[in-house]
């Protein structure tokens, strides 16, 4: 439960910092407290309750999406919001999804939720990664956010945008100093109440700063953790037991392969950063 170290260090220094009239900020707060609150609950009912199981996965799945929808709801209707999408290194394509885009915010924001959480399995792999992302999506906010950089960039301008610069700041200052007990071998551990709402907040600020695809360059770590549970579970039950990695999440197939748990977690660091860098290169390539 090391999470709930993380979140009221994130949430105090944004309301000491950011502009407290910025809608934006206030939602992005209330994303990571909601799923601060479902993944403590979660943690709560496996350590102190001695639950098996701890939240049904219905009952987590049912209380992130709404949360999610509520988010994607207000944001749709807020004026200062469209529901184009940008597309990355391209600058005259951004198709209006209108209400398509309620959806397509529940699924980033859940979806990028769960895929941290699942990342989170070994000694600094989750926050390592998530203080990378968070550190490009303040270049992101903050670029956004300026009419003329905007513009000059090509990429979408948002009003207002450039305050989540500073929650974004925020969160890659209160990794870094859980990521100095996080370490191997880990003295403290994030837990549900950590990876779910840093999960959250990713998605939501993608979606806010119009970088939604990034997301998937950006998190390309996160996304291949997803991606090889839904692959190994798939072609299980396809082929009555088969395997294609020998155990997912896919760092423990490389642990399973005898590589020592720190170098899985600092290589897999340094892809997380050429990722980085590479999202960063879409503001130029258009």
């Amino acid at each position: 439960m090391g999470g709930s170290i993380i979140i009221p260090v994130i949430m105090v220094s944004t309301l000491l910092w950011a502009d407290p009239t910025n809608i934006y900020i206030w939602l992005v707060m209330f994303v990571i407290f909601c799923f601060g609150l479902i993944g403590f609950a979660d943690d709560y009912l496996k350590t102190i309750r001695r639950s098996s199981h701890g939240l049904s996965i219905k009952s987590k799945f049912s209380l992130q999406v709404l949360v999610a929808l509520t988010v994607a709801i207000i944001l749709y209707c807020y004026s200062g919001f469209d529901s184009r999408l940008n597309l990355p290194f391209f600058k005259t394509i951004a198709p209006d999804l209108g209400l398509l885009y309620i959806p397509l915010t529940i699924f980033i924001i859940v979806g990028a939720s769960n895929a941290v959480n699942l990342t989170d399995g070994l000694d600094g792999l989750a926050i390592g990664p998530v203080i990378v992302a968070f550190t490009s999506y303040l270049a992101f906010a903050y670029l956004a956010g300026h009419v003329k950089i905007a513009s000059y960039l090509q990429i979408p301008y948002v009003a207002g945008v450039g305050e989540l610069s500073v929650l974004c700041g925020s969160v890659v200052g209160a990794g870094l100093g859980f990521l100095w007990y996080n370490s191997y071998p880990a003295e403290v551990f994030m837990g549900d109440v950590g990876s779910l709402p840093l999960g959250a907040v990713l998605g939501t600020v993608a979606v806010i700063t119009k970088q939604e695809l990034v997301l998937i360059l950006v998190g390309g770590i996160f996304v291949v953790e997803a991606l090889s549970v839904i692959f190994q579970v798939g072609f299980f039950k396809m082929t009555g037991g088969q395997r294609i990695f020998r155990m997912a999440p896919i760092h423990h197939h490389f642990e399973l392969k005898g590589w020592p748990e720190s170098k899985v977690t600092v290589r897999f660091w340094i892809i997380a950063i050429i990722l980085a860098l590479m999202s960063i290169s879409t503001l130029k390539l258009r």
